[in-house]
């Protein structure tokens, strides 16, 4: 593995979490390598949006505020949610096809704890419900939502319990649009990325009293 992909690997494990300054002397002798390739995989985190680098102040792991990503996620839930809806209704036997084979890939790597081709198969899956929608307003809506950060962290925060309700949602997901029931696949959709806050952010009651 390279540099990048070690540290890459100590932030979504929870080595690193957000806040965290990255020294990049201490980084060197961590993963045992000089400074100038940790200099290089800070920049392509940055970009990847998983660390921020701000003069005379370092490099940090990005932190987003938990009132951010529970916005994020009621956002991401009630609009893909009406994608998956809309693409039950318009998919055809090609298009479930596809669906079904990308979530059996999807469950196949999450067996083997592949989070990195689980990150792409899952970006893939919720793509094509996109297409199949065929609306460019839900795809931009949603493109503006999809942060790779925070769904990197996500797949980061999982358990074995978690992983295994995630692979099954997309599983069902594709039933339902086999299917042809739109009601059906908007409410697994949602309660897939309702799942997927409750295993990054924790039990709401500890921060939202009712």
């Amino acid at each position: 593995m390279s540099v990048v992909d070690d540290l890459r690997g100590l932030i979504l494990a929870g080595q690193y979490v957000p806040g965290d300054r990255l020294g990049e002397a201490e980084l060197a002798e961590t993963l045992g390598v000089s400074r100038t390739p940790v200099r290089e995989a800070l920049r392509r985190l940055q970009a990847e949006g998983l660390v921020e680098i701000a003069a005379n102040r370092g490099a940090r792991v990005v932190e987003y505020p938990r009132e951010d990503l529970e916005t994020i996620f009621e956002l991401r839930a009630r609009i893909e949610g009406l994608a998956a809806r809309q693409a039950a209704a318009v998919a055809t036997a090609d298009d479930c096809d596809r669906l079904h084979r990308v979530a059996l890939d999807l469950r196949d790597h999450a067996d083997r704890g592949d989070v990195e081709a689980v990150y792409r198969l899952n970006a893939d899956f919720h793509g094509d419900l996109v297409r199949l929608g065929g609306s460019a307003v839900l795809a931009q809506s949603i493109s503006s939502l999809v942060h790779s950060p925070v769904l990197l962290r996500t797949y980061g925060a999982f358990d074995e319990e978690a992983m295994r309700r995630s692979v099954n949602h997309h599983i069902e997901i594709a039933a339902a649009v086999r299917a042809g029931d739109p009601e059906w696949a908007e409410a697994v959709m949602r309660a897939h990325l309702f799942s997927a806050r409750a295993s990054l952010l924790g039990p709401r009651h500890q921060e939202n009293p009712r």
